[in-house]
């Protein structure tokens, strides 16, 4: 298993649109994939969103966004669990 952490600052003016854009086009878009396990979406109020997915194996990356609602380019780290 392993677990892919995207994050992306959202533009000022942009929150709200990156926030639909991200629910409605770019999740959707990795779920159908046959490694895909699940995804969970959050938001910060310091216009911070973040998607948790977790891959049977091979993550794939988010579709890019649109330019325009973002403040910078995203960042991803992947993790694997921790046997303890």
């Amino acid at each position: 298993m392993i677990a892919r952490m995207w994050e992306i600052r959202a533009s000022l003016s942009g929150f709200d649109e990156l926030l639909a854009w991200v629910c409605d086009v770019a999740v959707p878009r990795v779920e159908v994939l046959p490694q895909h396990v699940s995804s969970e979406v959050f938001s910060s109020t310091d216009n911070r969103i973040v998607v948790i997915s977790k891959w049977r194996h091979s993550p794939e990356n988010l579709p890019a966004p649109p330019p325009k609602l973002i403040a910078r380019a995203p960042h991803v780290w992947d993790f694997t669990p921790v046997d303890r």
